[in-house]
């Protein structure tokens, strides 16, 4: 049984026999906000986060792909998606398969985040996001945990390659 002190969520805290959380805590490494640099086509981003924005613009918009892979942090990238996230045209579908992608390359370009992955053990992976509620759980708890569901396929791979 994993032991964690640091939950936003105290109704989380009574739950953690059964669920890995990773907004800020103990497996912060998951969190696509971490310090856990990213090299995708070429560039290395300071985040995951930077880099999926940076990506959602691509090829189209290479202007404001540009202004991301500038940013100073996850969060101003983020915000600067959301500036212009009318002209995201990813559907959810393909935004996953993108996310995906760049997940595999930070679980290879960091043998933290794996060694961390990995000691999730067989737990429900959530990004427990009080605010998103299609790649966290959101607010009510009820959202599709998108982050989630990918962190753990991604997981049950690295256990079937041993």
């Amino acid at each position: 049984m994993i032991k964690l002190g640091q939950y936003r969520d105290p109704w989380l805290s009574e739950k953690c026999n059964d669920v890995i959380g990773f907004y800020p805590r103990e497996f912060y490494p998951l969190d696509n906000f971490s310090s856990f640099k990213v090299e995708w086509n070429g560039y290395l981003y300071s985040t995951l986060e930077e880099a999926f924005q940076s990506r959602l613009f691509l090829p189209d918009y290479i202007g404001i792909a540009e202004q991301i892979k500038n940013s100073h942090s996850a969060h101003e990238a983020q915000q600067i998606m959301f500036e212009n996230i009318n002209k995201v045209k990813y559907s959810n579908e393909e935004q996953v398969l993108i996310m995906e992608e760049l997940l595999r390359l930070k679980i290879e370009q960091n043998p933290y985040v794996k060694k961390k992955l990995l000691q999730t053990g067989d737990y429900l992976i959530v990004e427990d996001s009080p605010k998103d509620s299609f790649w966290g759980w959101g607010p009510n708890r009820n959202g599709e945990n998108q982050l989630g569901k990918l962190w753990m396929k991604l997981r049950d791979e690295l256990k079937n390659q041993k």
